[in-house]
């Protein structure tokens, strides 16, 4: 059941920024048919996991994923909420949460039941920290890439733009990182 909902609600996410492309490209809105092309892809990769591979998804992950998407590409890009200032920032305070809780479901996958007793709660924090701060260095990469090379303006504000991102995922890394640590001391010394 869970994979089917995953299937409908990612090839759901495709066809809608299949739709809004076909839309905007006939009205010749160039900056709102890229986005929704661009948004394309980022739905097609759920879709491609799903069918292709044998992962098991985390539903509250997937399901952040999407609303992540929906809230940075259509309200953000294409309707223009990044115009109100605080979205973008307020984006990033999320994706940090995100990719944070990203890391702790690779942590518990990659590590056994029984290690995870002997695990520091400190690398816990370490590693979910280190893990979310780097795909928001990335991502800051791909906006300065994009403005490189195809002439865009992903970083609209220049380096207080990125500064403010990198500090807000940051933050936003350090409240899961902080709450996986403790979960992880707590469960430690029950041990």
């Amino acid at each position: 059941m869970k994979r089917k909902f995953l299937l409908i609600l990612s090839a759901a996410y495709v066809i809608f920024m299949a739709y809004l492309c076909f839309y905007y490209f006939t009205k010749d809105e160039t900056h709102s048919y890229q986005v929704a092309f661009g948004a394309i892809f980022c739905g097609l990769i759920p879709l491609c996991l799903i069918l292709f591979t044998k992962i098991k998804f985390n539903m509250p992950i997937m399901i952040s994923y999407f609303a992540f998407l929906f809230a940075s590409q259509y309200l953000g890009s294409i309707l223009g909420f990044y115009h109100l200032g605080w979205w973008d920032t307020f984006l990033h305070l999320l994706s940090g949460a995100l990719l944070a809780f990203v890391a702790i479901a690779l942590y518990e996958r990659m590590t056994h039941q029984h290690s995870r007793n002997d695990i520091s709660y400190w690398l816990v924090f370490l590693f979910v920290l280190a893990f979310s701060v780097f795909g928001g260095v990335v991502w800051e990469i791909y906006e300065f890439s994009m403005d490189q090379f195809f002439n865009m303006t992903l970083q609209g504000g220049g380096n207080f733009d990125t500064m403010v991102d990198l500090i807000a995922d940051t933050a936003g890394s350090i409240v899961i990182a902080a709450i996986a640590a403790v979960k992880t001391k707590k469960r430690f010394k029950m041990s």
